[in-house]
């Protein structure tokens, strides 16, 4: 078996885990490079990594060119009447106070959106045959107008493709990249379809080049396979993720969801609550039964997306966010970033204060740590400018600082409400598994906030995603859509027909692909869903099922129901929408071998910290020192190259056998 290097782009470093044959697992970072991010992973894999090793890689490529609007010139061809489909979309406003709203436009100027006389009825049945030369006019003006990427939504597409698959072999021979909406969503609701499928076409040139790149780069380096990591937790060959770019549109944070759920299982605890904070953003996510959950849609900024993701809540808050003051002469954090370049004024050439330089300023990043093990601090710089920033605010340094970290924990606080609180679900039942590279600092003030009672802070927090990456199984996600039939209701011999049907042609499309991925059946695990709604409601929930799908469905249907909207009635009929199957096989990684030594030494120095309550003396614990019986009173610090972990007052702390840290309320 190959070693498994998990490489994970984020916005201030580039992460990597490399996990070998024998589960020896090294971890080391780089600056991040934003022009190009394939230069960043190059220089890494220079550092370590043998030929031989199989590459998971989670990018951002695909989000940013949709947040920065940098994508490819891109057509559309919807059914006669539905081009204008993606700028009207639900007509919803965000704020149904603004006095002055404004939509953001969409991703294809109405110019570049053309139309072709055709029609598929609701049953999948043709009602109008396509009108090839209208369609092949419509693309050679569009051709004409620079398009390098065409999006193809028709109506009902999903029951029957022919009239997509035609036009897009249309389109291929004329040279441009084709999204086919049936592939990429193939699910009714014409806005989501449309959107999804316009958004995959948007950004599926720049993906492709930058796959490609990198690609050729770490096969020099000896890398024999190459896989991108899905919103959905899977990975995927670079092939695919370059036809389906979408499909990896979270891919960054799930990493960190993958290995927080095996670092949870095998320490036993059940239900989590997931922060990562890295530089320029913090996600969070509920685990009430330990294992990420999975969403069929999203969004991306302003653009709606329906592709399986894990269920992530992400706010721009980081240790890169800046510090800046209002109109009113309010303190505010973000959600700008100083990044990796310039980065924080920490880093020696920033000149924006940010979340990191208050840490380092009240002393809960020691002001001798090297970063990344390599980079130095400059904590005259950062004094010179909190100077600033404290005669502004009209109070001294320490107050300003301690007013940074605040309003950043005060945003990220509410994200951890929204997933926990307002669910339903009290905080102090979940373990708050901290990670990223300042998710250790902030974890205690957080957890006060919300109520939750313990920490789980891992042994390498700050390249937990990339650690997760490089665990992560081979994912393939599969939909059939099930025309409206009035007698497709649990329960009904025809929907148990039809849904059986489904899951057949389903796993055939599985099996076919993964043994495409060089997957052989015996590696693979099928396992089957339905998405269930009450008759006439428009949003589905999904639901696991089994081989028949009757009242084992309904009773978790109802469950999942009043779980989600508080509410359910068992005496009304239930409809199903689609089926899905999800097919996975495991990456063969074996388990992080990490067991401590026996014995600890004593802290390697102390330091002055400054909290709300006054500046405390302070004992700073180097991470590789730790030993199995290792046990602190808060206030203590905890540096390695990756992260910094802060123990507050009034909480305690104890190291487990895994290297983890494990930390508790001191109070009743």
């Amino acid at each position: 078996m190959s070693d498994s290097l998990g490489v994970d782009v984020g916005g201030t470093f580039t992460d990597f885990a490399l996990l070998d044959a024998g589960g020896v697992l090294r971890v080391w970072k780089r600056p991040s490079t934003p022009s190009d991010p394939s230069r960043a992973v190059v220089e890494g894999l220079k550092l370590g990594g043998a030929p031989g090793f199989a590459l998971i890689h989670g990018t951002t490529v695909a989000t940013n060119a949709l947040l920065e609007r940098r994508g490819a010139c891109t057509g559309l061809i919807a059914t006669r009447g539905l081009r204008d489909a993606i700028e009207i979309g639900r007509q919803a406003r965000r704020n149904i106070y603004d006095l002055s709203p404004s939509r953001p436009a969409p991703l294809i100027d109405r110019r570049l959106r053309a139309e072709v006389s055709e029609r598929v009825d609701w049953l999948g049945r043709e009602g109008r045959p396509l009108d090839e030369a209208e369609a092949g006019a419509a693309l050679d003006a569009l051709v004409r107008d620079g398009i390098e990427s065409l999006a193809v939504c028709l109506l009902f597409s999903y029951l029957n493709p022919e009239h997509e698959r035609r036009i897009g072999e249309m389109g291929r021979a004329r040279g441009l990249m084709v999204s086919l909406s049936h592939i990429v969503s193939p699910e009714p609701r014409e806005f989501e379809r449309a959107a999804t499928t316009v958004a995959n076409a948007f950004v599926a040139p720049v993906v492709a080049r930058y796959l490609e790149r990198l690609e050729t780069a770490v096969r020099v380096l000896g890398a024999d396979a190459v896989r991108i990591m899905q919103s959905n937790g899977g990975a995927l060959s670079a092939a695919e993720a370059a036809r389906l770019p979408i499909m990896t549109a979270l891919s960054g944070p799930t990493g960190g969801l993958v290995a927080a759920s095996r670092l949870a299982d095998g320490s036993g605890l059940r239900r989590i609550i997931t922060f990562d904070m890295g530089g320029t953003s913090t996600d969070v996510s509920l685990m009430p039964d330990g294992e990420p959950s999975i969403v069929n849609t999203g969004s991306i900024g302003d653009f709606p997306i329906r592709t399986p993701m894990l269920d992530i809540h992400t706010v721009g808050a980081g240790g890169g966010s800046i510090a800046w003051l209002d109109n009113a002469g309010a303190l505010r954090v973000g959600p700008e970033s100083a990044g990796a370049d310039p980065g924080p004024v920490a880093y020696g050439r920033g000149d924006a204060i940010t979340v990191t330089d208050a840490n380092v300023l009240l002393g809960r990043i020691p002001a001798d740590l090297r970063l990344a093990g390599t980079m130095p601090l400059f904590p005259e710089r950062v004094r010179d400018a909190f100077r600033a920033l404290a005669g502004r605010l009209g109070c001294s340094s320490e107050e300003a600082a301690l007013g940074v970290v605040e309003v950043v924990n005060a945003g990220m606080a509410r994200a951890l409400r929204r997933v926990s609180i307002e669910r339903g679900h009290d905080p102090a039942d979940f373990c708050l598994v901290a990670f990223g590279g300042a998710g250790g600092l902030h974890a205690c003030a957080l957890a006060d906030a919300i109520g939750a009672r313990s920490i789980l802070v891992p042994r390498y927090p700050g390249a937990l995603s990339a650690i997760g990456l490089a665990l992560a199984d081979v994912r393939r996600e599969y939909v059939e859509a099930l025309p409206h039939r009035a007698e497709f209701v649990l329960g009904s011999s025809e929907l148990e027909r039809a849904a059986a049907s489904a899951l057949e042609r389903l796993r055939g499309r599985a099996f076919a692909d993964m043994a495409g991925d060089g997957i052989g059946p015996d590696r693979i695990r099928l396992s089957s869903s339905v998405d269930l709604q009450y008759v006439g409601q428009s949003f589905a929930l999904r639901i696991p099922a089994g081989e028949r799908i009757g009242a084992a469905e309904a009773a978790r249907f109802h469950a999942a129901h009043r779980l989600r909207y508080g509410h359910s009635d068992p005496r009304e009929p239930v409809e199903a929408v689609a089926v899905r199957l999800q097919a996975a096989a495991t990456s063969g990684a074996p388990p992080v071998q990490a067991e401590l030594p026996e014995g600890s030494s004593g802290p390697c120095s102390r330091t002055r910290v400054a909290f709300r309550q006054g500046v405390r003396e302070t004992p700073i614990w180097e991470r590789e020192s730790l030993g199995a019986e290792w046990s602190v009173e808060g206030p203590a610090i905890v540096v390695q190259p990756d992260a910094t972990t802060l123990v507050e007052p009034g909480w305690q702390a104890r190291a487990g056998r895994a290297g983890e840290i494990f930390m508790r309320h001191a109070g009743p």
